[in-house]
């Protein structure tokens, strides 16, 4: 039983550490797509 409590708290931490890494990704990628857009517009 103690095992299972400690494997079940072990993937609940890896769990929010990958929900917050992907959610840096996005971050990334969303302003990296912004700074794209803002130079073609002013290629324009």
């Amino acid at each position: 039983m103690r095992k299972l409590i400690l494997l079940a708290a072990i993937a609940a931490s890896l769990a929010v550490a990958a929900c917050n890494t992907v959610e840096g990704a996005g971050k990334d990628m969303s302003s990296a797509g912004k700074a794209v857009t803002d130079t073609a517009k002013d290629a324009k």
